[in-house]
């Protein structure tokens, strides 16, 4: 604070000389009167006293969060209270505030400590959770209501040129050249036209300049009563770390990013991180474009705490002469470390958002912005049924009643439809499409559905057989354009005649549009000489004649052209008609002899109808693949069916009941296996043929096996823990017998073995012995629990009441 304090003594230095001179001007008989004494500690204690007891107005903090959204029980102890170096921090900010205040009572009170959703003030530096590279917030006088931009049209960048290196076409020189024809239009009656079109467009242009000057007289008619009042709370990245040239703001609400310069800035009043405190000691007259962004800087910036680590100088001042004095060093890091303050830790968890709330994204799953002209409607992915996110809608006026275009969003569409565009003005709807559509559909523009009406299809033809890439239709054409196909073919026209009146469901299909032309363009195969290939072929259908144009040669002006006539194979007698010259005509720029023999000319035009017939085949057949991709439309339409991911468990019910049922017959196997494992029936049963009936004799017999098995086994465990009884006192017997033999000669170490082996067997024996004991109390009650088992039995209870 030297600063301030630096400048409000300099206002009390020019208070004390402006009393002074009005002091001189004073009347003299004044300056017989007796001095007044000086100020005295009861004054001062006073002032004192009075300075005490003003008290700093902190405007209350709306809460975002009600009460009842928010069970205080259940959030941890750092929101419910503070600790003692929070209060210490508190402390603290409370003298900068009041000093703050004190020393510029015309500026708005600092944002220091809000109260949080437990009504505990916090200070706003430990709200903060610092990542790896923290960037301090700031605290400005911005108009949010008027920070909101215009919608930025996104131009793609071209891509960069790439060097082509072509080698130029060596090309003959010409002898001649063709005169153009003259220009025989009238010329006043071109500068006629000129000038009408000229006063037409400023006529336009005036009437669009008045009303663009009536909207700007509208929009600074109204004036915004709180401007310059609004405060709103952004992120500021200084520049200098992780490459960052310039300093910029950041949106936490949308999170895009605006220069320093930008006019919406109004002011700074202080700015914070995780470790420090600033405040602006700028004028922001010019709003932040003069703002210098050095928080080293004590006179731009006022910090609150004094550390070790706040931030430096941009500018590096010059170094003096000499070193300093280690003692001098050391007592200035003394000095440092005495007033320095380390920041507490946040008291905020770390924000943990579900997959189910992230993907909301915003409350309700649904976000509405207002723009000048325009609203932009957002929605979570799957909120809505038609798997709609996003429609930007364009108004012609203010007031947004009157719309222009509509632009729809889609995602997870089983139709791939991407985005849907409605201009209400011309009445044209296009819909785009992304790769995956069973029609290889890319973009469908239209104004009606029914068919034969203006329409444009686009596709992609890496996904198609045929190669198409484009189709227009109107009511009497249909062109398509190709790419990449084997016979050359880039383009058809098809002109359409009237259709003749038959009462039919569908005339499109039963009762096809006739055929009156059909044009085709192929490009240059490189196989074949330039007057051998077809550039275009045209089927005059109704005037039977057929028209070839061939491709023209690089060294040529003007290409070959050939006509066919057309004609009935049997005239109407019935004799066939023979093949002449007048039937074909032809103009060659290289004449050939084996192009003018008839035989070479029939051939061709044989060929050349049989390729008619094809043409025509082909566009009727792209006629009912019309009427086929409109009735798949419309389907889609009405069925608005999305895609789910199978890693989608919630959404995608069909995994979710494949995987319910799997587990399902994995848990009745696995319990069938118990089952099959404590089966005492499941080894006799077995033996009985298998899909039978039991019967009563089977029952008492598979009744009788079963105990007399189980009855044969007590039997043999018993004869098993004899058998290891015996043998364990026949060992025994035996090592008694070699020690009497063998006493005298025995080692002290032979002793204590022998000792250690009978006392491990006469434990054997004793275990042995209890086990027999124990298994011949407890067979005849295992025989007895078994026979009751198997009477109650759900198998045999109704075949052995019998025998009960």
């Amino acid at each position: 604070m030297e600063v301030l304090k630096e400048k409000v003594e300099e206002e009390e230095e020019a208070e004390r000389e402006e009393a002074a001179e009005r002091g001189e001007k004073m009347m003299r008989p004044l300056e017989t009167r007796r001095e007044e004494p000086p100020m005295t500690q009861e004054m001062l204690r006073d002032l004192e006293k009075k300075l005490s007891e003003i008290e700093i107005i902190i405007p209350e903090q709306p809460l975002i969060v009600t009460k009842d959204s928010v069970d205080i029980s259940k959030l941890p102890l750092s929101y419910r209270s503070n600790t003692l170096k929070e209060e210490h921090l508190l402390q603290v900010a409370d003298n900068f505030a009041r000093q703050y205040s004190h020393l510029c009572p015309d500026r708005v009170p600092l944002f220091l400590h809000p109260l949080n959703e437990c009504q505990v003030p916090k200070f706003v530096s430990t709200t903060i959770r610092p990542t790896l590279m923290p960037y301090p917030e700031l605290y400005n006088w911005d108009s949010c209501a008027q920070f909101v931009s215009d919608f930025l049209t996104m131009v793609p960048l071209p891509d960069p040129l790439q060097p082509v290196v072509q080698e130029e076409e060596k090309v003959p020189p010409k002898k001649y050249a063709i005169k153009p024809p003259r220009d025989l239009s009238s010329r006043f009656e071109q500068e006629q036209n000129m000038k009408k079109q000229q006063e037409i467009k400023g006529e336009k242009e005036k009437q669009r300049k008045e009303e663009e000057q009536r909207l700007l007289e509208l929009e600074k008619a109204k004036i915004d009563p709180l401007h310059g009042l609004r405060v709103h709370a952004w992120v500021l990245v200084l520049s200098g770390k992780r490459e960052v040239p310039e300093s910029f703001f950041i949106d936490p609400l949308t999170a895009r990013s605006y220069s320093t310069q930008d006019d919406h800035f109004l002011g700074i009043e202080s700015l914070w991180n995780h470790k420090n405190y600033w405040v602006n000691m700028q004028d922001c007259w010019n709003g932040c474009k003069d703002l210098v962004f050095d928080l080293g800087d004590p006179v731009r910036w006022e910090y609150l705490l004094l550390g070790t680590d706040k931030a430096q100088l941009a500018v590096a001042e010059e170094e003096e002469d000499g070193m300093n004095d280690d003692e001098d060093m050391e007592n200035l890091g003394k000095e440092d470390e005495d007033k320095s303050f380390d920041m507490p830790p946040s008291w905020v968890e770390q924000i943990e958002i579900s997959p189910e709330a992230f993907e909301t994204r915003c409350p309700n799953g649904k976000k509405v912005i207002q723009y000048k002209r325009a609203k932009l409607e957002k929605w979570a992915p799957y909120l809505n049924s038609d798997g709609l996110v996003c429609r930007l809608t364009t108004y012609e006026d203010l007031e947004c009643t009157e719309t222009l275009e509509i632009k729809e969003w889609y995602q997870h569409r089983e139709d791939m439809l991407e985005l849907k565009h409605i201009n209400k003005n011309t009445g044209l709807n296009v819909d785009y499409f992304k790769p995956g559509h069973p029609q290889a559909l890319r973009v469908h523009s239209y104004k009606s559905m029914q068919p034969e009406m203006d329409r444009v299809m686009e596709f992609y033809e890496t996904a198609r057989v045929d190669g198409l890439i484009k189709r227009e239709e109107t009511p009497k054409t249909m062109t398509e354009y190709y790419q990449g196909r084997s016979d050359f073919l880039s383009y058809r026209h098809v002109d359409f005649g009237d259709r003749v009146k038959k009462l039919a469901l569908n005339s499109a299909e039963s009762n096809p549009r006739p055929m009156v032309k059909i044009t085709e363009r192929f490009s240059r195969n490189p196989t074949k000489p330039a007057d051998e290939d077809v550039a275009e072929r045209v089927f005059l259908i109704l005037e039977e004649r057929i028209q070839l144009r061939y491709h023209c040669r690089d060294d040529h002006i003007t290409a070959s052209k050939r006509e066919f006539l057309r004609r009935t194979e049997v005239d109407s007698k019935g004799n066939k008609i023979i093949m002449t010259p007048d039937m074909c005509i032809s103009f060659e720029v290289e004449p050939m002899e084996h192009t003018k023999k008839l035989l070479y000319q029939y051939e061709a035009m044989m060929k050349l109808k049989n390729e008619e017939k094809l043409s025509r085949h082909q566009a009727w057949e792209s006629e009912l693949e019309v009427l086929e991709i409109l009735k798949l439309r419309e389907e889609e339409e009405a069925a608005h069916a999305l895609t789910i991911s199978i890693y989608d468990t919630k959404r995608n019910e069909k995994s979710k009941e494949y995987r319910e049922a799997m587990e399902r017959v994995m848990h009745e196997e696995h319990l069938r296996q118990v089952e099959a494992q404590l089966d005492y029936l499941a080894p006799f049963l077995a033996q009985l043929p298998p899909g039978e009936k039991l019967t009563r004799w089977q029952a008492a017999r598979v009744k009788d096996e079963c105990l007399s098995d189980f009855k044969q086994r007590l039997i043999d465990k018993a004869n098993l823990i004899q058998a290891r009884f015996e043998k364990e006192t026949q060992e025994l017997q035996k090592k008694q017998q070699w020690y009497q033999e063998n006493q005298v000669t025995l080692t002290p170490e032979d002793e204590d073995w022998y000792l250690s082996y009978c006392s491990q067997a006469m434990f054997r024996i004793r275990i042995l012995e209890q086990r027999l004991n124990r298994h011949k109390e407890l067979a005849p009650l295992k025989y007895l629990a078994l026979e009751e088992k198997l009477h109650k039995d759900p198998r045999l209870v109704d075949f052995l009441k019998v025998f009960v």
